[in-house]
């Protein structure tokens, strides 16, 4: 078999297409790479549908993190701190039998006990609550002459919110949101140990790389052939983040401007 048959067979069978059955004997560096690769599709979906949702509710965390009113303030203090005092891994653990003990409850609630949208939703609040306390940090240190300045010009509410605290917020929540962007995506492996079932065995890339090293005996090709993925992910994430981040800073001189500063977790 050709390696574009190869690609063609098994490309995106993580999305349920091509060949059902994985090959069990005679394995290519190609079918190593096709099966890692479409799992990484799966890697993709997780970390970019938490990515965009977990923003607009790390925002809402933050301010109301933020505000002087204790019913607003005291519910964002405890899911910032509740998601960001346990570990990812025990956070997947109690959501999958949360989910299971829903799911005797009212049938309504199976789609949670799956991978797809039950590690999904874990994920979602577990990068809010990180992001929410990065943005929260970002509102404590707006120059005080920004919001004097806001003042002066009558701007309150909403459009004081709009046009001044929020660019500057995320102007300087940036940098520290791109880190929380690329563990994101690096979480998503954990995944695969958590208990959540993957959909008639559409798994994520480390399913298909620990599916080889069982079968080959040999670790060393399938765990770096994950890396290699991951490494450029991390690069095309840090690309676009970077891009958004000039253009958050364009009104700076160009010696003002923050600069990323990629520093990855070893543990969460």
């Amino acid at each position: 078999m050709s390696c574009l048959q190869t690609i063609a067979d098994y490309g995106l069978r993580s999305l349920g297409m091509g060949e059902r059955l994985l090959p069990k004997s005679d394995f290519t560096l190609c079918q190593q790479f096709t099966l890692i690769g479409s799992g990484m599709l799966h890697n993709i979906y997780f970390g970019l549908l938490a990515l965009i949702a977990g923003f607009f509710l790390a925002v809402a965390l933050a301010v109301g993190k933020n505000s002087a009113n204790p019913l607003l303030r005291k519910p964002a203090e405890w899911t910032i701190f509740v998601f960001r005092g346990s570990p990812l891994f025990i956070q997947f653990f109690f959501a999958y039998f949360l989910f299971l003990s829903l799911k005797g409850v009212a049938p309504f609630f199976g789609p949670l006990t799956s991978a797809w949208l039950g590690a999904l939703v874990v994920l979602f609040l577990n990068t809010a609550a990180y992001s929410g306390e990065i943005f929260y940090g970002a509102l404590q240190s707006i120059p005080k002459g920004d919001l004097e300045a806001a003042d002066a010009y009558g701007l309150t509410g909403w459009p004081r919110f709009k046009r001044v605290i929020w660019p500057t917020m995320l102007r300087l929540a940036w940098p520290a949101y791109t880190n929380e962007a690329i563990f994101l995506f690096h979480a998503t492996a954990l995944v695969y140990f958590s208990g959540f079932p993957a959909f008639k065995q559409m798994g994520d890339a480390l399913y298909y790389a620990s599916y080889f090293a069982d079968k080959t005996f040999n670790p060393f090709i399938p765990y770096p052939i994950l890396a290699g993925y991951f490494i450029l992910l991390t690069l095309i994430v840090t690309g676009i983040f970077g891009l958004i981040n000039k253009r958050l800073n364009r009104h700076l001189p160009q010696n003002q401007r923050q600069k990323l500063r990629i520093r990855p977790r070893l543990i969460r």
